[in-house]
């Protein structure tokens, strides 16, 4: 039992260690801090107050919504409560029976407050009332009236738009936790599987890499964070892919690649990590989204292939597999770009691989006869 805690305790070291390390989660999240920001800088935050509010953590709009109506029915009760003490309305003043109140039945500090409230809620329970007799409380009902659906539009729309936001939708778009290279059409390619888990489309998808390392200019300058482009395609191409079902993204490795010069035992011992983007339009709410995800190089492995996972019935229907989408099979495969280029026949059959536990390694004999679409 303790060995077994202690493996899990290991497991979990490493994989915060992997988060640390890399600028980009597998959740899309970015993994940097801002130090040493002027605080004359920071007031910009506040005068983008829209896109403020909207990037806020749910606990603290809540909050905000919360205090915005009921500061502002204090705030507005007090001031009812000093026209009605002018006016001489409160109890403790004692009025004479022929006395006219500016707002019937409010006679003290509570009864504002829920005048107040009604007022700006428009309840209107009946038993507080307004008369004419003061002008100063109509201007200050029209005031509230019209403050009050400022309050009201302007946090209806960033709970609204924090609800609609293209980020709940990229949630739906998945990415396989590892990537694979293996020979596809005559090259060697570096794969990813992407899948969008909802029937709708997603259009105009585009779909780019980048490649962030560690590089040393022959000057002697460290740039800590190089990027270098990465193109993927898919059989039908690289732009305006037609999402309606899981995709295998291709990196095609060559001379102008940069894992041209890596090999299966070199490989991870390199210090890269490999960002992938979607830019996509959702075609329900036409909101344009991004979903990223990264790769390290623990998370490629060298030698397999993803198993297909889309199929058709004897009905004519298509069926895709989900059990699949982070499954793979070893393949041969060269030991080396150069070799898959420069040395025919010369191929490294990885059926070891490396442990990862959200790869399930299936052997090629064991796949079942499904019918690729």
């Amino acid at each position: 039992m303790f060995g077994y805690m202690n493996r899990r305790i290991q497991a979990y070291l490493v994989e915060r260690k992997r988060c640390r390390a890399r600028l980009v989660t597998k959740d899309g999240r970015c993994n940097i801090e801002y130090g040493n920001v002027k605080y004359s800088n920071q007031l910009y935050f506040l005068a983008d107050f829209w896109t403020t509010f909207v990037e806020i953590r749910w606990r603290f709009v809540l909050f905000l919504f919360s205090a915005s109506f009921t500061l502002s029915w204090f705030i507005f009760g007090l001031l009812w409560y000093w026209i009605a003490r002018n006016n001489g309305d409160l109890t403790w003043q004692n009025p004479t029976s022929e006395h006219i109140p500016c707002v019937d039945n409010v006679g003290g500090l509570t009864t504002a407050f829920l005048y107040s409230l009604e007022t700006q809620t428009t309840i209107g329970y009946g038993g507080r009332a307004l008369t004419p007799h003061c002008p100063g409380a109509v201007a200050l009902i029209i005031i509230q009236s019209l403050l009050g659906a400022i309050i009201n539009c302007f946090m209806c729309g960033v709970i609204l738009s924090k609800i609609s936001s293209p980020k709940k939708r990229a949630k739906t778009i998945s990415f396989s936790d590892m990537a694979v290279i293996s020979p596809k059409n005559g090259t060697l390619s570096l794969s990813i599987r992407v899948a969008n888990l909802r029937k709708t489309l997603m259009i105009g998808s585009q779909i780019y890499g980048k490649l962030l390392r560690t590089t040393h200019t022959p000057d002697g300058e460290t740039i800590i964070m190089d990027q270098v482009n990465i193109d993927f395609i898919v059989d039908a191409g690289k732009d305006n892919l037609f999402f309606v079902c899981p995709l295998t993204l291709y990196h095609t490795i060559d001379k102008s690649s940069p894992f041209f010069e890596m090999a299966v035992d070199t490989l991870h011992k390199q210090e890269f990590e490999l960002v992938v983007f979607l830019d996509c339009t959702a075609e329900s709410t036409s909101s344009a989204c991004q979903v990223r995800t990264s790769f390290i190089p623990q998370e490629i492995m060298w030698g397999y292939n993803f198993l297909p996972i889309i199929s058709r019935s004897k009905e004519g229907k298509y069926r895709v597999d989900f059990s699949n989408f982070s499954k793979v099979m070893p393949v041969a495969t060269a030991h080396c770009a150069y070799c898959f280029h420069n040395i025919k026949g010369h191929h490294h059959h990885s059926r070891d691989g490396h442990d990862n536990q959200g790869f399930e390694v299936i052997d090629i004999n064991d796949t079942p006869n499904v019918t690729m679409m």
